[in-house]
């Protein structure tokens, strides 16, 4: 079958953090339309692909995308709407031609990746399918883990928190519905204990509490007291922990991580992370040194890969070439999946798959400036890498994702639900 789209038009909305991004509509000649809102990061990998912005301080501080709209509305319409394309594989990669440029500079990243996403859903529509059966087979199909980011600091909070997200991941609950609940009771007791001793319980970027704390200790240990009082066992066959410390953004000299007050060249730093796994429930840890501190991810991945997983984000920005060769290096163990980093749903799942090819696992993850499109949701569900993060269990951009999660376990009773099998 072949998909003929027939109209594309484009909006500038609003992200959950107020600054403008892409919506996208499109049309094909059997009536069936798709839809997509473009997320925007706010710690980002150097080799992203391009965000354009209008650059106007007049508007949006110079955020406005209205010259992105006007690119998906006249040069990418010219090209894409009338041909009968074969597949999305097709459409992606002459989307990835009209631009001609590594990184999407020309045409955009946040243009072409809401187009990515929004003819995937309408080709699924077309062909009578859910997105996350539609798309193309990776591995089976498997409902996710959410990793909740509960308490927010770094670039998501105006805190004097360093490390940017403090993640509880319900890796033993039977169900995705039962992992949920989990993640909201835990919030649910989080909140009680933060405004028991006296902090604010206001919210990060990603719908996680930022209190004034400093230290990556204190947090931890409140962590593991909220999931106690939950009810639920702590460590790998109860609720464990994820950490994502953006460790490019805690180097303000080159060589030198800052955090709590100290000061890490990559060894002490590696051995920082080593100290905190020893002392507490952490399973997970992302980007735990710098994008281009190579040495330091060659020995964080000989210290740690034997005991908690390793994910790289800004070294490795959803780019299948960058993945293969943190693998051939041995820098992680896991690469984190946004599509809009990359800026296609096909480049998407070419990262997806040079991961599992090489023994790396994967986890799929919004961005800090997201819309209440539920697409990562069908996403991670459809490339079966048993691992998501949304944000805290709060927020209606948040919150989509996870109810989209239950409608598709609703609807597929017997998808299996946990960590992808090695």
């Amino acid at each position: 079958m072949s998909y003929r789209i027939t109209a594309l038009r484009a909006l500038e909305i609003l992200d959950s953090r107020g600054r403008p991004t892409v919506g996208v509509h499109l049309e094909l000649d059997d009536g069936t339309v798709g839809e997509a809102g473009v997320p925007s990061g706010a710690s980002r990998g150097s080799r992203e692909a391009v965000e354009r912005r209008d650059g106007d301080p007049r508007r949006f501080g110079g955020d406005g995308v209205r010259s992105v709209v006007a690119t998906v509305e006249d040069d990418i319409a010219d090209a894409v709407v009338g041909p009968a394309w074969p597949s999305l594989e097709d459409l992606d990669a002459a989307l990835c031609a009209l631009d001609g440029t590594p990184d999407k500079e020309r045409l955009g990243g946040n243009a072409i990746v809401g187009i990515s996403m929004a003819a995937a859903r309408a080709f699924a529509a077309a062909d009578g399918l859910p997105l996350y059966r539609w798309l193309p087979r990776v591995s089976p199909p498997r409902l996710p883990v959410p990793h909740f980011n509960v308490v927010n600091g770094g670039r998501h909070a105006r805190n004097r928190l360093d490390f940017q997200e403090f993640m509880v991941a319900p890796l033993g609950a039977p169900s995705f519905a039962e992992a949920l609940r989990a993640g909201v009771e835990i919030y649910g007791c989080l909140r009680e204990a933060l405004g028991r001793l006296g902090f604010a319980t206001g919210l990060g970027d990603e719908g996680g509490f930022a209190p004034a704390l400093q230290a990556p200790e204190d947090v931890l240990d409140l962590l593991t007291e909220a999931i106690t009082t939950a009810g639920y066992e702590v460590g790998p066959d109860g609720v464990a922990i994820a950490l994502d410390p953006a460790a490019s953004e805690l180097r303000e000299d080159v060589g030198t991580y800052h955090v709590n007050g100290s000061h890490f060249d990559s060894v002490d730093m590696v051995e920082y992370l080593a100290y905190l796994t020893d002392r507490y429930p952490i399973w997970s840890i992302e980007d735990g040194v710098a994008q281009d501190d190579a040495k330091g991810w060659e020995l964080l991945t000989e210290r740690l890969a034997g005991r908690v997983q390793l994910v790289g984000d800004d070294n490795l920005v959803t780019n299948a070439d960058l993945i293969a060769q943190a693998i051939r290096r041995r820098q992680g163990t896991a690469g984190l999946i946004k599509v809009n980093q990359v800026g296609t749903v096909t480049e998407t799942l070419q990262a997806v798959r040079t991961c599992y090819l090489g023994g790396f696992d994967a986890m799929v993850s919004h961005r800090s400036g997201e819309t209440t499109d539920p697409f990562i949701a069908d996403l991670a569900v459809a490339v079966g890498c048993g691992q998501i993060k949304a944000g805290a269990p709060a927020r209606g951009e948040r919150v989509a994702k996870y109810n989209r999660l239950l409608a598709i376990e609703a609807e597929e009773p017997d998808l299996p639900y946990g960590r992808r099998p090695r």
